[in-house]
């Protein structure tokens, strides 16, 4: 809309001679002519305000600071410490909108948890490791049979998807590290020979998992290997321990939350890292889907129907009806340097041009793979995680009360006590 300033006509007091002159066909042209018309300035009112919110005048440079792309986040920071404490120090990266998708990580130790999500939130498969947004394992922690995450770490992309990278599950480190190193426990529990550092420590695991089942819309489950009966043991418990989702009203009699399609659950990606190439074989990919399909028969995690190698075009010669129990698994090769690769050929042979050809890996790159990847993950729906729609900030603050509830729950201590 161009606004421009009132005719003399119209100001009171002008003579009709002055109006007519003005309007004759020089002033018409001037129009067309004159000066460019100066740029509004738009105003951002809040929504739901009454008329006398509507006509008040809102700062410009507010509404400008509105309108500002988010800060962009160079690092993961910490969502919960070591300590298991909520940290805040994420809120300042959080908005008021609610298109969002919330992805978390789950894995043993050693299985490569923080490259993927670094891979899947910000990074490339050309880039040094130490440039992660997530920190992996070093050369030296890795000789030594160490952990490199703790607690839980917070990222946020551009495109407002929330990446959560955890510590490692089952994992001996930090299980040797509660008995030897940590002095924070009570005096009656630093006995050497006790079990109490043990139950900590699966309390301790499936509070993460637990948490994980509530606040996130998609679940990386990550092995390097085929497959581990105690990962999905714990995937089970940890999904009887999740907590019921909020309704919308608690003051309302019969709204508990419990009630048939109320309850949230989210999506469980099985991701094979670190995968061979007898992996890739159809035979042995349809075995897999089979044997994980019989193991979450009885979950109520929709581990199935939302992710598909099929549709990536990795095998364009099998038909969507081949992987009749198709489940939600993704298989990454082993990551190689291109430059190395392209140095690998295809035989040294009496022919020049075979020699010349790349040799057969029986799967597309890694780099293509990751990014088949990130597109699927990224295309899964986005359910509401609670009765009522959730903003950025709404969801952490919901995250920081379904933990702080978790981590009260007196059910899970007890199972934790059991499953160790």
């Amino acid at each position: 809309m161009l606004m421009k300033a009132r005719d003399d006509a119209g100001k009171p007091g002008t003579p009709p001679e002055a109006a007519a002159q003005s309007s004759g066909p020089g002033s018409s042209k001037m129009e067309r002519e004159g000066q460019r018309p100066t740029q509004p300035v738009y105003q951002i009112q809040n929504r739901g305000m009454g008329a006398s919110a509507s006509s008040s005048a809102v700062d410009p440079m507010v509404g400008q600071s509105k309108l500002l792309p988010p800060e962009k986040m160079k690092h993961s920071i910490k969502l919960v410490d070591d300590q298991m404490n909520w940290c805040d120090s994420a809120m300042e990266y959080l908005r008021d909108q609610t298109d969002m998708l919330v992805v978390g990580v789950i894995g043993l130790q050693g299985t490569g948890k923080s490259t993927i999500m670094s891979l899947l939130s910000a990074n490339t498969s050309e880039e040094d490791q130490r440039s992660y947004v997530f920190r992996a394992q070093t050369q030296e922690i890795k000789e030594r049979g160490g952990n490199q995450s703790t607690g839980i770490d917070f990222f946020i992309t551009q495109e407002r998807v929330i990446f959560l990278d955890t510590q490692p599950m089952l994992s001996p480190s930090i299980l040797d590290h509660l008995i030897n190193n940590d002095r924070k426990l009570p005096p009656e529990y630093n006995l050497p020979h006790t079990y109490v550092e043990m139950q900590i420590y699966c309390f301790m695991m499936l509070l993460i998992a637990a948490f994980l089942f509530t606040v996130c819309h998609v679940v990386i489950v990550v092995q390097d290997w085929f497959t581990d009966l105690n990962l999905y043991r714990f995937l089970q418990t940890a999904e009887m321990l999740k907590p019921s989702t909020p309704s919308a009203s608690h003051d309302s009699t019969g709204s508990s939350g419990s009630d048939d399609g109320a309850e949230y659950y989210p999506h469980i990606v099985f991701l094979q890292n670190k995968a061979r190439r007898d992996d890739f074989c159809p035979r042995n990919l349809k075995n897999m889907h089979m044997v994980v399909d019989k193991l979450m028969a009885h979950s109520h995690l929709k581990y199935k129907g939302t992710l598909s190698m099929l549709d990536c075009n990795i095998f364009p010669g099998l038909g969507h009806d081949y992987l009749a129990p198709e489940v939600n698994m993704f298989l990454l090769p082993v990551q190689e340097n291109d430059g190395e690769d392209n140095l690998t050929k295809a035989g040294s042979g009496t022919y020049p041009l075979f020699s010349l050809l790349p040799g057969y890996r029986g799967h597309p790159s890694f780099s293509t793979m990751v990014s088949k990847l990130r597109s699927q993950i990224l295309a899964m729906p986005r359910c509401q995680l609670s009765h009522t729609i959730l903003t950025e900030k709404n969801w952490f603050h919901y995250a920081a009360r379904i933990w702080d509830g978790v981590k009260k729950s007196s059910a899970l201590s007890e199972y934790s006590r059991l499953l160790c």
